[in-house]
């Protein structure tokens, strides 16, 4: 989760810089929506607490002494 946190530090702010180019492009919102940067910061962070949490589930069901023995 420290990482997608940093990764998305790093792209809305990246992406603050550069809504300047793309201000001409867009209709209807601002190139600095914050409603815009909020949805998808978090549906960013709900995707990668699945991603993560799934697997991390599954590997916790597993007997760790079974899980040694098989490799």
């Amino acid at each position: 989760m420290i990482i997608a946190i940093a990764g998305i530090g790093a792209g809305v702010a990246s992406a603050l810089v550069m809504a300047r180019l793309l201000a001409g492009l867009l209709y209807g919102i601002a190139p600095t929506d914050p409603v815009s940067f909020l949805l998808a910061s978090i549906g960013l962070l709900v995707l990668t607490l699945l991603a993560s949490y799934v697997p991390a589930r599954r590997a916790a069901r597993i007997d760790p002494i079974r899980a040694l023995r098989s490799e």
